[in-house]
């Protein structure tokens, strides 16, 4: 069925690598929705998950009509759940319906929560080559919705409603599209249809082997075919996601657009080893490689060099170059007969009693794996986090030496991370792969900071400017040092 470190940098180190924050328990979660500044979605039994943040997740999201696998669009000024209410060998097994409702909003605390009452829109009866469980939506860009739904006792299946009234669209008739497969989503980009299918065993906990597969087409109703040219509905797809970094099963696609080219993908995982095998929301970047989407990677903890994608000069300490000692040959005469000798590299302990004690500015520079290019990434468990990531807190390794914004917009490093919100970094993967690094508040502004990133002004000077998708200057990449 349908996302040198003391002793106190280390408690931080728990935070589970892809799963959410709180209490993310949750069996096939529906794409993530927004609703007055807050988020949820959806699962399996008729309850759902609320996140303030979208980081730190807890219960309380309502649905009635019990269930399984519902979706959730945002269509005008009102809010579209569909579910299936039996199906998959849910108490009348594989006798499924797909219903509909509407919502105003989706805070079960609003005086305005009330669903309407839920209308049938597809059905199975059991017998035929289809179970009507998992559903899906899609709002085409010419304005039409439509409904992928089944499972792998069967075809997936495909159908348009109404997007006015959540009906079926009258004379409407399904089509198969896809085997092998459930728990579906379809998804629009770039003159792409793509329709992701969960492939594999499910509720099984660390046993299951569920995976997403894809497939894409020219046209809503198909055929979806993969990228070596195999048809979804002769059991083709291309990977999007498997198990992983002690998570497996993960199942349930959604796609959420945060920026123009930022993205992230949701599902569930079947278990999480670090929390009891339980099912857990993972969220993930999601990247786009030669037009196929591909589950992206969370900044881990660790050593890194931050290396700027407009030029490849590596963010550093504006401090002097330090020369490393080197018993020197000329290669035209150099003698081969003496034995080779490992040379040492430079230490922090060799150069740091030569740099400043207050701020230090930053600048990009050749790297030269020297220490003050050396930052180390950490989530700040406390901080909480953004929609699909925590934030970080950037330091020199070794050191309590952090990244700062200022409140000229410009970058400094102070000598002791404080936690402060101008010391707190969102990291998150662009859909080309490489990174955005933005302070959590800007000193002196109002509101969390959602414009302005680390920015390459020229090829040796960082500061911080608004984001451009389309410039390299915002983008950077980070390279693990400490493998």
């Amino acid at each position: 069925m349908k996302t040198t470190i003391s002793t106190i940098l280390l408690s931080l180190l728990t935070i589970s690598a892809n799963s959410q924050e709180g209490a993310p328990y949750i069996h096939d979660p529906s794409t993530i929705a927004e609703c007055n500044g807050k988020y949820y979605t959806f699962g399996t039994g008729g309850g759902g998950l609320i996140s303030e943040d979208g980081w730190v997740w807890q219960g309380g999201a309502e649905r009635p009509g019990g269930g399984a696998a519902p979706d959730v669009m945002k269509i005008g000024d009102r809010y579209l759940v569909i579910y299936g209410a039996t199906g998959g060998g849910l108490g009348g097994g594989h006798n499924g319906r797909i219903l509909t409702m509407w919502n105003k909003t989706l805070d079960p605390k609003s005086p305005d929560f009330k669903y309407t009452e839920a209308v049938e829109v597809a059905c199975s009866d059991g017998m035929e080559d289809n179970d009507a469980i998992d559903p899906c939506l899609l709002l085409d860009p010419d304005g039409r919705l439509w409904v992928s739904y089944g499972t792998y006792f069967g075809t997936i299946r495909l159908i348009e409603l109404d997007p006015k009234t959540g009906y079926r669209k009258k004379g409407n008739k399904e089509k198969d599209i896809a085997i092998d497969c459930e728990a579906s989503d379809l998804i629009y980009r770039n003159g792409w249809y793509y329709l992701l299918g969960t492939h594999g065993t499910c509720c099984d906990g660390v046993n299951s082997t569920y995976n997403i597969v894809v497939g894409r087409s020219k046209k809503v109703t198909g055929p979806y075919v993969d990228n070596v040219g195999r048809d979804m509905f002769h059991g083709g797809g291309k990977m999007v996601i498997n198990a992983g970094d002690r998570v497996c099963g993960p199942g349930h696609f959604g796609r959420t657009i945060i920026d123009e080219g930022v993205e992230i993908m949701s599902c569930h995982y079947e278990a999480d080893f670090d929390r009891s095998g339980r099912s857990v929301l993972g969220i993930r970047p999601l990247i786009w490689k030669n037009d196929w989407p591909i589950a992206g990677e969370r900044i881990k903890s660790g050593t890194y060099e931050i290396e700027s994608e407009r030029r490849g000069y590596s963010l550093e300490l504006a401090v002097d170059f330090v020369r490393l000692p080197q018993e020197r040959e000329r290669f035209w005469s150099m003698d081969t007969s003496k034995p080779l000798v490992k040379l040492e590299s430079q230490k922090l302990e060799d150069v740091i009693s030569g740099w400043p004690s207050g701020e230090i500015g930053v600048r990009a520079g050749d790297y030269m794996f020297r220490p003050h290019q050396h930052w180390s990434v950490i989530p700040v468990k406390e901080a909480g986090g953004y929609l699909g990531g925590p934030y970080y807190k950037i330091v020199i390794a070794g050191t309590e030496r952090a990244l700062a914004a200022t409140s000229s917009k410009e970058l400094t490093t102070v000598a002791t991370f404080s936690g402060g919100d101008e010391q707190l970094w969102r990291i998150e993967q662009l859909t080309d792969g490489t990174y955005r690094i933005m302070p959590k508040r800007i000193p002196g502004e109002t509101g969390l900071n959602t414009t302005y990133v680390v920015y390459s002004a020229g090829d040796s000077t960082p500061t911080l400017a608004k984001y451009d998708f389309k410039s390299d200057n915002s983008k950077w990449n980070f390279k693990r040092q400490d493998d």
